[in-house]
C-alpha cells in the first residue's frame, strides 16, 4: 500500500449533504476530498425540495447552477382523499424566506451539486468505497479506500463527514445504528412518462390517501419534460401482498386510488420500479471527536413531507461552520450548535409525520378553517421552515398540533 494521502476533511458521499458540505468547506479554504461509491448521474429518490432548501443552496454557492437547470417549479402541496381537497400555497406561509422551490430529478440535481463543489476545488472521487476507518489518533482519522479496479489506499484527514445517505457507512462501521420508534413501512416507486392532459396537474406535489387504508398514501411529483415521480407508502404486508412483479404491484396499488388512477391513465411506465422496506433508521449519536453524520447517514424519518434533502442541507450548513471552528483551534460545541438544533427541526417533522399516520392531520389539511393565520403557520412547516422558533407550531409542535387536530376533526373523529 502506498503512503496515505493527505486532506483536511474527508467526506463520504457526494449527494446533496456531501456536496453542500464540500462547497461550504472549500469557501473556508480547507482541502476537501469526497469519496463516492457510485458514478454520477445515478438514480436516487427524494425528488421534491422544500423552499427552506433554497437558503442553504444559496449559502453554499450552488443555487444559480440549480436554477439554470430549469427544473419544474413547485409552489405548494396538494392533498386528496376521495372528494376532499386541501391545498397549501407556499406564498401564504408565516415564515420569512423563499416561497417556492423545485421538483428535481435527483440524478441531475445531485450531479449539478457535485460538479459545482468540484468547480470550487473539492476533490471528488467516484467509484471508490470506504472499507474501514481508524479514529485511534486524535485529530488524524484514517480512511481505507478501495477502488473499482481492486486498488487500495488510505486517506489521512483531520475530520470526517459521513454523507453516505442510506449507505450509512460510519454508523455501520462504528456500530451507531439503532431502531426508531415507528411502525415498519415500505415504499414502491418509479419515474414515468406521465402523459398528463392538464397542466394544472403539474402544480406542486400531490399526496393522495388510499380509500380503504388511511395509513397508506401516494405521491405524484411532476418534473419538467412530461415526467413524474410516483410512489406509494404503507404497511409492508399490504404492499408485498399485491400480486406480480414490482411494476404490477405499483400499478395495482395506483389503480386502487381513483384520483391518481385517472390522472395517470395514459402513463408510460418506462423506468425500473424500486421497492424499499424498513427504511426508517436512527443513530445513537450524530457526532464524535473527529466525525459527524450528515443527512440520511444520521437517520431517516419518512418520505412524507419531503423532509430528507432539507434536513441533509441543514446538517451540512451547521456542521461546516463547526468543522471550520474546530480545525482552527477554536471552541466547537457540537451538542449545542449541531445535534440540538438539527434534532429540534427533525422533531417538528416527526410530530407532523406521526399525526399524519394517526389520521389526525388530514382534518387540518381538508378544513377551510382554521384561521388563515394558523394555516400560514402550518404552511411554513410544509415549506421546511421547521427551525423558525417564531412559529408557535414549531416552538411547541406536539402540544399545539394535537390541539389543532382535535379542533379540526369532525365530531365522530375527535377521539
Amino acid at each position: 500500500m502506498t503512503q496515505p494521502q493527505q486532506t483536511d476533511i474527508a467526506i463520504i458521499g457526494a449527494g446533496p449533504a456531501g456536496s453542500t458540505a464540500a462547497a461550504l468547506l472549500r469557501q473556508s479554504g480547507w482541502r476537501v476530498t469526497v469519496v463516492e461509491r457510485s458514478h454520477f448521474p445515478r438514480f436516487s429518490i427524494g425528488d421534491s425540495l422544500l423552499p427552506q432548501c433554497m437558503e442553504f443552496l444559496h449559502k453554499a454557492g450552488l443555487l444559480e447552477a440549480v436554477k439554470a437547470a430549469a427544473f419544474q417549479v413547485k409552489n405548494g402541496v396538494r392533498f386528496v382523499e376521495g372528494d376532499q381537497r386541501g391545498h397549501f400555497d407556499f406564498s401564504e406561509q408565516h415564515s420569512n424566506g423563499w416561497d417556492w422551490t423545485w421538483n428535481v430529478v435527483r440524478a441531475d440535481f445531485d450531479q449539478i451539486l457535485a460538479t459545482q463543489a468540484a468547480a470550487q476545488g473539492a476533490d471528488i472521487r467516484f467509484g471508490e468505497s470506504i472499507t474501514a476507518v481508524d479514529f485511534g489518533t486524535p485529530g488524524a482519522p484514517r480512511l481505507h479506500v478501495a477502488t473499482e479496479d481492486g486498488e487500495q489506499y488510505a486517506i489521512d484527514a483531520r475530520f470526517v463527514c459521513d454523507a453516505s445517505g442510506f449507505g450509512r457507512v460510519l454508523s455501520k462501521l462504528l456500530d451507531l445504528q439503532c431502531a426508531v420508534d415507528a411502525p415498519p413501512r415500505a415504499t414502491i416507486f418509479t419515474h414515468i412518462m406521465d402523459n398528463l392532459t392538464s397542466e394544472d396537474a403539474r402544480d406542486g406535489t400531490l399526496l393522495c390517501i388510499h380509500p380503504q387504508h388511511p395509513d397508506v398514501w401516494y405521491w405524484m411529483i411532476p418534473f419538467q419534460g412530461g415526467r413524474t415521480s410516483v410512489g406509494v407508502v404503507g404497511d409492508p404486508e399490504l404492499i408485498n401482498a399485491q400480486p406480480g412483479e414490482p411494476l404490477h404491484k405499483l400499478q395495482g396499488l395506483i389503480a386502487q386510488e381513483p384520483n391518481l388512477a385517472h390522472l395517470l391513465a395514459a402513463a408510460d411506465y418506462d423506468h425500473p420500479v424500486t421497492h424499499l422496506s424498513s427504511y426508517a433508521k436512527g443513530v445513537t449519536r450524530l457526532h464524535g471527536r473527529d466525525f459527524v453524520l450528515l443527512g440520511n447517514a444520521g437517520g431517516f424519518l419518512d418520505p412524507m413531507f419531503s423532509s430528507g434533502v432539507t434536513i441533509a442541507l441543514k446538517s451540512s450548513v451547521l456542521a461546516s461552520a463547526l468543522i471550520d471552528r474546530q480545525l482552527r483551534g477554536q471552541a466547537a460545541d457540537w451538542d449545542t450548535d449541531f445535534a440540538t438544533p438539527l434534532r429540534t427541526g427533525i422533531r417538528v417533522f416527526d410530530a407532523y409525520i406521526r399525526a399524519w399516520y394517526a389520521g389526525q392531520l388530514k382534518h387540518v389539511f381538508f378544513k377551510d378553517t382554521p384561521h388563515r393565520r394558523i394555516r400560514s403557520m402550518i404552511g411554513s412547516i410544509l415549506a421546511g421552515y421547521v427551525w423558525d422558533q417564531n412559529n408557535p407550531y414549531v416552538a411547541r409542535p406536539q402540544q399545539r398540533l394535537q390541539a389543532l387536530c382535535h379542533t379540526c376533526a369532525p365530531a365522530q373523529s375527535s377521539a
